[in-house]
């Protein structure tokens, strides 16, 4: 057991994709017992994209650290009342079901809950009526695609879809804090719960909460802006060596870093009065955008990367330098083994590179380092001799009926 400070909990995962993955890892990687339940062969998100040469699903890897692994022949009775034991089995801290899958048949809260009354099951839905959707279907409901990309395609209402599935991270981490919470109150009142949380909802809380729904109800239309941020001042900017920038001003002190930095306060203050502007107001920085962005790309293209951002370091200024993923592994101390939060792991199937463990760091423990993923199906025969009591004869039987691998 890891001395983390979920050590003790136990959960069991049956899930695919990010969501649910992602809020079991999460779990795991406090130090919960998280036992992720897949049918033999794998699940429906073992071979997902990226991959290695041989097929060897990174995404998979990247989701499951931490986990223990069990398959069953779930399309076999025998196989499905295996899974509902493992769930059910007795244990203070355990008990506990995290699931994007429809509740039914084996994944039936009533009929979970009738073998153990304290059960706790969270379920992660597409919609609210437990209709299918993901993450990138979510994006394009709440509007996110019309209000990005270049401010040209808002003549044509062109769709621009985002590479992140944003939603799906935010839910992964809403269904372990869900998780937690209905944990708290069964530990005060012994009663479980089925807690639902649909995709589509947190999508709709997270523009509710930004503004964005406010905005739209009282008739204001979000335009495109590019790359300009909204609401305040900050774009990307090339400097005379051709690396590309992004600065940023969004409170005060970031804006009067850079115009110290490029000198550039007596022509804000100039240009404050011609369009009568206060630009210590972002808002009003965001209105005189396109005139302070000539003032910054001028400035830029007159000093090279190392003149830029030494100056904008000096004077404290919100700056970030644009760099690929090859780049970032290769050449950013944040992205290394510098950062407490990685370590190199040696995962088999795949070999080593550098894992995150969790971004939270308590004072009270140590964190623990990150673990590699399971082998499909490793654990099978420990979790089941554990939580079940299967003996190794009762275990062969099984592997000769074809209900786990061997």
């Amino acid at each position: 057991m890891t001395d983390g400070i979920l050590a003790g909990m136990r959960v069991v995962e049956a899930a695919a994709f990010v969501a649910a993955p992602l809020g079991g890892m999460t779990l795991a990687q406090m130090g919960a017992d998280v036992i992720r339940i897949d049918t033999l062969g794998g699940g429906l998100d073992y071979k997902r994209w990226p991959v290695t040469h041989d097929d060897f699903s990174l995404f998979w890897c990247g989701l499951n650290k931490s986990k223990r692994s069990v398959t069953l022949d779930l399309g076999q009775p025998e196989g499905r009342d295996i899974a509902m034991a493992l769930i059910t089995a007795p244990g203070e801290d355990a008990g506990i079901l995290l699931t994007n899958f429809p509740a039914r048949g084996w994944l039936d809260h009533d009929k979970l809950k009738a073998k153990r009354q304290d059960l706790i099951q969270l379920t992660v839905q597409g919609d609210r009526h437990g209709g299918s959707a993901v993450d990138y279907t979510i994006n394009s409901r709440v509007g996110i695609p019309y209000i990005t990309g270049d401010e040209r395609g808002a003549a044509t209402q062109e769709a621009v879809n985002h590479v992140l599935p944003a939603w799906d991270l935010v839910t992964g981490q809403m269904a372990a804090v869900g998780l937690l919470a209905a944990e708290r109150h069964r530990l005060k009142t012994g009663q479980g719960q089925h807690v639902k949380l649909p995709l589509e909802d947190v999508a709709l809380a997270a523009v509710s909460h930004l503004g964005l729904i406010a905005e739209a109800q009282l008739g204001y239309k979000r335009e495109r802006h590019g790359n300009e941020l909204f609401g305040a001042f900050g774009r990307d900017f090339k400097t005379a060596d051709g690396e590309r920038v992004i600065i940023v001003g969004l409170t005060l002190k970031q804006w009067q870093a850079i115009c110290e930095a490029m000198g550039l306060n007596e022509a804000v203050r100039a240009l404050g009065e011609l369009r009568g502007l206060n630009l210590d107001r972002e808002g009003h920085r965001f209105k005189a955008r396109k005139e302070l962005g000539v003032m910054v790309e001028r400035w830029m293209a007159q000093h090279s990367y190392a003149e830029a951002t030494a100056a904008l370091t000096k004077h404290g200024a919100c700056w970030g330098k644009y760099q690929t993923l090859i780049q970032l592994v290769t050449q950013d101390e944040a992205c290394s083994l510098a950062n407490p939060m990685f370590r190199t792991i040696d995962q088999p199937g795949v070999g080593k590179y550098l894992a995150a463990g969790l971004p939270l760091n308590f004072s009270g423990m140590q964190r623990l380092p990150a673990g590699v993923a399971p082998t499909l199906g490793h654990h099978t025969g420990e979790v089941l001799s554990q939580l079940l009591g299967v003996t190794q004869a009762q275990y062969g039987s099984l592997c000769e009926r074809g209900v786990v691998a061997r």
